[in-house]
């Protein structure tokens, strides 16, 4: 049975150059994808229809989010960020709103695969999608025993994953889930709120949102490993990009090394906007 595959990316206007970069590299190197969604807020997604094509869609978030979650200017900023607000949840912040997203597009596409992407991610190498399926199943990053011990924000993340999905307390799980290029099954995306809303009585979005400390790659993984027994899934360690989390910014030569530095299996870098790397430095790497 064909498999298919959607890459997904959520971004925001102050990203719109790298987000681009990123779609011009993954029009040269990659295969496999039936469509690219660009995940944005309501008041972006003018500006980012610029790169849509055949195979690429910008949704907006307003088609994903509940009515009740609204998007508004933050005074707390002068108004130049944005925050939304809720009776049923705290205040939310772009980071968490675009974690929401990525699970929320899991009900309105039709793919068998999403493919997350972040969009500071340049591709420099061919890459096709059918890497993430083996026999009907579908690769789950996952970092064996990865997590730091303590109070730090990936015990807490793990926490609250296992309090939304209803998993007890004492039952541990110290994988790491987290990175970029990563893949989920559309149907387990779907279950998974499902099964959230049966355990809270709530929708999905309330609970996750409650405790605003989440991270979704490890609510999706405590998902497929703690509820579902790893089912449809099989697990590799082993990242296919190559990520500069923090540092200072990246010249050419700087990026040539990080690109010399990858694995065999990785076939695109991704450096961090808040490294404060140049985009004309991004571009010089791949020659755009």
């Amino acid at each position: 049975m064909s498999r298919t595959a959607a890459l997904v990316t959520p971004s925001h206007a102050a990203d719109f150059e790298r987000c681009r970069l990123l779609c011009e590299t993954v029009d040269r190197f990659l295969t496999g994808a039936e469509k690219h969604y660009l995940l944005v807020a309501g008041h972006d997604v003018a500006r980012f229809q610029a790169l849509e094509s055949k195979n690429r869609l910008v949704v907006d978030e307003r088609d994903l989010l509940p009515a009740w979650l609204h998007n508004l200017p933050d005074p707390t900023s002068l108004f130049r960020r944005r925050i939304w607000l809720s009776r049923r949840t705290a205040p939310l912040r772009g980071w968490h709103v675009q974690q929401l997203r990525r699970i929320a597009i899991g009900e309105k596409v039709a793919e068998d695969a999403l493919v997350y992407c972040d969009s500071d991610v340049v591709f420099v190498k061919p890459f096709d999608l059918s890497v993430f399926w083996r026999n009907g199943d579908l690769r789950l990053y996952r970092c064996e025993d990865a997590l730091p011990a303590g109070n730090s924000d990936h015990a807490v993340w793990a926490a609250n994953a296992a309090h939304a999905l209803g998993v007890p307390p004492d039952v541990h799980n110290s994988h790491d889930y987290i990175s970029t290029v990563i893949a989920w099954r559309r149907d387990s995306v779907v279950s998974m709120m499902r099964h959230i809303e049966a355990v809270h009585a709530r929708h999905w979005m309330e609970v996750v949102a409650a405790r605003r400390r989440f991270s979704e790659c490890i609510l999706y993984g405590r998902y497929i490993d703690d509820i579902l027994a790893g089912a449809g899934h099989f697990h590799d360690g082993r990242p296919f990009c190559r990520v500069y989390w923090t540092g200072p910014g990246l010249d050419e030569d700087g990026l040539r090394r990080l690109v010399d530095s990858m694995a065999p299996e990785q076939a695109a870098i991704g450096v961090q906007s808040f490294t404060g790397t140049a985009i004309r430095s991004l571009r010089g790497l791949v020659g755009a």
